[in-house]
């Protein structure tokens, strides 16, 4: 049974945690599953992905931003997701085409048609099953972060991050039926619950639907 599973949100929200969360439950339940990441999940997407967020001194346009992302992505997609999927394993993604909508698109200002076009050329028509959203506010998500390195985005000024979290909250709206949106100042423990709820739902429907 071969479902996509994405996790989206702003600096700080726990999309990292609760991916982790969310393989542990799947395996401990026998299910096939396959945990992985963006930017990065391939050699040359971990290179990629510390030259975009960790490179000091370089100046980069934010259609450079886009394309190299989407360079990374589609080899995600060509050498892991698509083979992974085929062999019937879910697939659970930390951040996917999504956030470069909203980072390049909503928060660079890049035309959001343009976003688009890039993205779907990358994912060759992959689409998750579900994404979930997890929602926090832009100041107690960063304040999560204080304590660790801040990447270039993660430096960006508040008014960056809101635009951010304001896109992630657009694109949901518009697709109500394909997210999930999530409170994520909420307990770790909750909001895992929440998650798989919801993907336990999405696996009995997948079973009905293959049986039908």
């Amino acid at each position: 049974m071969a479902l996509f599973i994405t996790f989206e949100g702003g600096e700080g929200s726990g999309k990292s945690t609760q991916a982790g969360e969310l393989h542990q439950r799947m395996s401990q339940e026998a299910i096939p599953v396959f945990v992985t990441h963006e930017p990065g999940g391939t050699p040359l997407g971990d290179e990629v992905s510390h030259w975009l967020k960790w490179q000091d001194g370089i100046e980069v346009s934010p259609l450079t931003e886009l394309l190299l992302f989407n360079a990374a992505r589609n080899q995600l997609v060509d050498k892991v997701i698509r083979p992974e999927l085929a062999a019937g394993k879910t697939i659970i993604c930390d951040r996917f085409a999504d956030s470069t909508t909203v980072y390049q698109g909503y928060g660079r200002g890049v035309d959001l048609a343009v976003v688009r076009t890039v993205n779907d050329a990358a994912t060759q028509g992959i689409r998750p099953d579900l994404t979930v959203l997890l929602d926090i506010s832009v100041a107690d998500g960063m304040s999560r972060k204080k304590s660790e390195p801040a990447d270039r985005f993660e430096k960006e000024d508040v008014a960056f991050h809101e635009r951010v979290r304001q896109g992630y909250l657009k694109l949901a709206a518009e697709e109500p039926g394909c997210w999930l949106v999530i409170d994520a100042s909420q307990s770790r423990e909750k909001v895992a619950e929440i998650i798989w709820q919801r993907v336990r739902q999405l696996i009995r429907q997948k079973i009905e639907a293959e049986r039908a």
